[in-house]
């Protein structure tokens, strides 16, 4: 350490300890489950404490009332609500409680009926949790899954319960909700819906019989998991007629092998939209399908060069007349606005900048409300694109804001964070202007400032191949430019991912970057630098890396690290480098390749071959193994293992269902084969966020001890 050490300045404020730079002790206070109710001028959260549902004036902040009270509910009791559902009539709550995740987004919980008017809660089903609750339109009735089937529930009959379908089985046919693929790759937790009158359940059925095991190590849990060239869930679109109790499939033009990531109700009874993607995902159609007749019509097509952002399907609005979606047709995310019979009715935004996030349309006024990168990729600010075409900035500040909109958008929610401002949330009218500040996060910001903290600053740097790159450096404090300070790179690098924002949530363990900011008080520069193939900077930025994942991205890391060499403050032989899941598979890409400029690195839960990957992701960006041979095989780290330069620390849960342990398993036969000494940290029966208990502590301890180790 002495070496190390010898340029850390002297400090006199408080020092970190490795569990508050770990743990959670500067996370910011948030807002969170916040719903923005039908009558425009109001909004609901969760108390504190989990006993309440508050409700919260738009215009001043202050307490309107209590939706719902757990200590003075009649009926049922519960102890913690972890969520709610308003119904359409605001008449009911649907109360989630003893909630259990399955995967990342799916979970279980039991559910219960509360009637506002009469402070009464009742279960919604006595036959065990449920997944995936919806209102229909009429707030009369409820439809769920449970084990893989459809169940609806009446209000008007006493909660009567009835089954739907009976084919659902566990790793055979999935009804209501997506299977593990889908789910992941398209960001949903379910596929089930009510048509406009109520009288008709809509929903995706998956068939993954033909999808093959998968089988967690040291485990007997087992699951459909299809890797990139294999089977994946056949799926169709179902009716069901509540009336005559009739099921039908519905004619959806689909290849054997395409995708339905979204279906969305429309307020027309007699179409449903549904979405496909063929399996190239570079073709997006949207078809208004008739659950009565099943007769499907194409109103919409979208085809881009490579493959379709995700955006296109999870960020689309529906209102009473029309449908506002994104598309990067033009080499940029922009939206377009259409009408529900598919004739494009104008291109909402456009210019040299990406569309972020879409909160919707007001129909009364046709003004369209969304963020975007305007002000640059490190940026990101609120918009309201007027229907005579003028766009107005609603955030004008640096830094990085998000919005949660009343329904008539007369009001919004504004979180605004900086690299030096932790989130900020305060209630603002249609124009901009803050009417009262909900959060300031104050308090954190002065025990912050209480440490001895290093400087944040964003910095962009041009590559040997005169490739412009943003990033961001963490400085020791009392930084002295006369000094040569050790350097550890952090990165992710995923297709359209970012790292390097103007936001107080960056870094390994976000709060601020707080542990990069106990590396600077050891006395290291902490630096991100966002690669080719990441987001905010157009198509072109984005996919240059298709077919090819991982080759640009490591070869750009690697000039940042020599960028980095040519600064007088940095010990250009002691330069490391370190990700998670992508950003583990970018660490072993540099590492690997070709130019030896790390001093040591590691790789947490990386991808090794995207042939061990899923279908929808691998595949989106590197077609299929049969198709491109050689971008799975030539570039991964299991084909560069023998080029691996510096000390290695690899580090994998076994009960990773996302990046499977295999991935690593297979690159240390290769590292041994190659003869190439490294380290390796497992964790028995931890997910791909490897936490709970007391592991993200001897984790990150272990990683910044390999790095005092070999840095030396």
């Amino acid at each position: 350490m002495a070496a190390l050490l010898a340029a850390a300045p002297v400090l006199a404020g408080q020092q970190l300890s490795m569990k508050e730079a770990a743990g959670t002790d500067f996370r910011p206070q948030t807002m969170a489950a916040v719903e923005a109710m039908a009558d425009g001028e109001t909004y609901a959260q969760i108390s504190d404490d989990g006993k309440q549902i508050v409700n919260y004036s738009f215009k001043t902040g202050k307490q309107t009332g209590v939706l719902f009270d757990a200590n003075t509910a009649r009926g049922a009791k519960v102890s913690r609500v972890d969520g709610y559902i308003v119904s359409p009539d605001g008449r009911h709550l649907l109360i989630q409680t003893q909630t259990k995740h399955i995967y990342r987004r799916s979970f279980t919980a039991v559910y219960y009926i509360y009637n506002v008017a009469n402070n009464k809660m009742e279960a919604l089903s006595d036959g065990g949790p449920q997944q995936a609750p919806v209102w229909s339109p009429d707030g009369q009735q409820v439809a769920f899954v449970r084990d893989n089937n459809i169940f609806l529930v009446k209000l008007l009959y006493n909660n009567a319960e009835s089954q739907l379908t009976k084919d659902g089985r566990r790793n055979e046919v999935i009804n209501g909700t997506p299977d593990w693929v889908c789910e992941e790759e398209f960001a949903h937790n379910a596929s089930l819906l009510f048509t406009a009158d109520s009288k008709q359940v809509v929903w995706v059925r998956y068939d993954e019989t033909q999808v093959p095991l998968h089988t967690l190590p040291l485990s007997d849990y087992t699951y459909k998991y299809p890797r990139a060239g294999e089977q994946n869930a056949r799926v169709q679109v179902m009716s069901y007629d509540i009336k005559s109790h009739q099921t039908r499939t519905i004619q959806v033009p689909l290849d054997a092998d395409g995708y339905i990531p979204r279906i969305k109700a429309t307020s027309d009874p007699t179409k449903i939209l549904v979405f496909t993607l063929n399996r190239h995902q570079d073709c997006l159609r949207i078809f208004a399908a008739n659950p009565m007749s099943t007769v499907c019509q194409q109103i919409i097509e979208d085809k881009v060069d490579k493959y379709i952002n995700e955006d296109a399907y999870a960020q689309v609005h529906i209102t009473g007349s029309s449908i506002l979606m994104a598309s990067q047709r033009d080499g940029y995310n922009h939206l377009y606005l259409y009408g529900l019979n598919g004739q494009l009715k104008r291109q909402v935004t456009q210019g040299r900048y990406d569309v972020c996030d879409v909160y919707g349309i007001d129909e009364q006024t046709g003004d369209v409300y969304y963020a975007a990168h305007d002000n640059g990729p490190a940026d990101v600010r609120v918009f309201v694109a007027h229907s005579n075409g003028k766009t107005d900035c609603l955030t004008p500040q640096a830094g990085t804001s998000s919005a949660v909109f009343s329904t008539n958008y007369k009001y919004f929610i504004h979180t605004f964070s900086s690299l030096d401002t932790p989130p900020v949330y305060t209630l603002c009218n249609q124009s901009g202007k803050v009417l009262a500040t909900l959060i300031d996060n104050q308090a954190l910001k002065r025990k912050y400032e209480t440490y001895d903290m290093g400087t944040k600053e964003l910095f962009t740097l041009t590559t040997g191949e005169g490739i412009t790159l943003n990033g961001w450096m963490v400085k020791p404090k009392n930084f002295n430019p006369a000094n040569r300070y050790p350097v550890i790179m952090y990165q992710y690098g995923g297709p359209g991912s970012q790292q390097v924002r103007n936001a107080w949530n960056i870094g390994m363990n976000g709060q601020g970057a707080i542990l990069e900011q106990y590396l600077a008080q050891q006395g290291y520069i902490l630096v991100c630098v966002d690669g080719r193939g990441t987001g905010g900077r157009g198509a072109d930025f984005e996919k240059c890396t298709y077919l090819r994942l991982g080759e640009l991205e490591a070869r750009d890391q690697v000039e940042t690290a020599l960028w980095l060499a040519q600064q007088p403050y940095v010990d250009k032989g002691r330069i490391a480098i370190w990700g998670w899941s992508y950003g583990g598979w970018n660490t072993l890409m540099s590492m690997s390749e070709g130019r030896p400029v790390f001093r040591c690195g590691i790789a947490i839960a990386p991808p090794t071959s995207w042939r061990f990957y899923d279908t929808v992701y691998s595949e989106r960006f590197m077609r299929t193994p049969k198709e491109n041979a050689s971008g799975y095989d030539d570039v991964c780290p299991l084909a560069r293992a023998s080029k691996l330069s510096g000390a290695l620390l690899l580090v994998h849960g076994l009960a990773d269902d996302n990046v499977h342990f295999e991935n690593t398993a297979e690159y240390v036969k290769a590292l041994v084969d190659a003869d190439k000494d490294f380290r390796q940290l497992v964790y028995p029966g931890k997910n791909h966020s490897i936490t709970g208990g007391n592991t993200r502590n001897h984790l990150f301890r272990q990683c910044i001890n390999f790095f005092n180790d070999n840095m030396k």
